[in-house]
């Protein structure tokens, strides 16, 4: 299983002085060197951290692949087209939320979302759809085109002890539907190094993308470090 860094928090660091440090690119050397398999980072509408030019640089200047999160919103899919990131991912985006809510209503949104799909997938960049533990929804995914799906933790992750299995048992059946339709699948949202465990226990996983507890556990350990431990954690998954 594979570690992706979102490191969009770093931004947020920069932007709040509206300086030009910390900058992203160095984080995202620094997690390459660390052992990341991939950078994510999120471009969005309100352009609260991550800036258009952030996700040029990272595209270019580091090493490893760039999954660019992103709404279906047209300004930002044609930078994606000019960037040229390995991967896409589509999530849904409100204004005043603190953090991605919740997954994609793929059946609500149908249309819009295949045909960004489509687009996506013909200039070479693969997609993955952000989504809640539901089948109906994923069966959608698979309508549209996108070969992945991203299965949002958030739920399972601020679970109290007594709604934790249930919000797994959703999780798991959701990852065995996604493989028996082709779907790779991956999951973020939530996730640190205390509910990493019971992450491990979701079957068929191929990254796994994190990113606030890294860069927050980093202000105390060091980049580097976090990223190892998070590496070191998975470890044992089995799939």
């Amino acid at each position: 299983m594979k570690l992706g860094v979102n490191i969009d928090h770093v931004a947020t660091l920069r932007q709040a002085r509206g300086t030009v440090y910390p900058d992203p690119l160095d984080t995202a050397i620094l997690c390459a060197r660390a052992g990341a398999h991939s950078i994510t980072a999120h471009l969005r509408e309100d352009r609260r951290h991550i800036q258009d030019d952030d996700i040029f640089r990272l595209k270019e200047l580091q090493p490893l692949p760039l999954n660019l999160e992103m709404a279906i919103v047209e300004s930002i899919v044609e930078i994606a087209l000019d960037v040229l990131p390995a991967e896409v991912c589509l999530v849904p985006e409100k204004r005043q939320e603190l953090t991605t809510e919740g997954g994609l209503d793929v059946v609500a949104h149908f249309d819009s979302i295949k045909s960004t799909v489509q687009i996506l997938l013909e200039s070479g960049i693969d997609v993955s759809l952000f989504v809640d533990a539901d089948e109906m929804t994923i069966a959608a995914c698979k309508d549209t085109g996108a070969r992945t799906i991203e299965l949002h933790t958030g739920t399972y992750c601020d679970a109290g002890p007594n709604e934790r299995a249930v919000q797994m048992e959703q999780l798991i059946r959701a990852a065995d539907y996604a493989h028996s339709l082709g779907l790779r699948v991956n999951a973020g949202h939530g996730i640190n190094l205390e509910n990493l465990g019971g992450i491990l226990c979701i079957p068929h996983l191929d990254t796994l993308n994190i990113g606030h507890s890294i860069i927050c556990r980093a202000v105390f350990e060091g980049l580097e470090k976090a990223v190892k431990e998070m590496l070191e954690a998975m470890q044992d998954y089995e799939g």
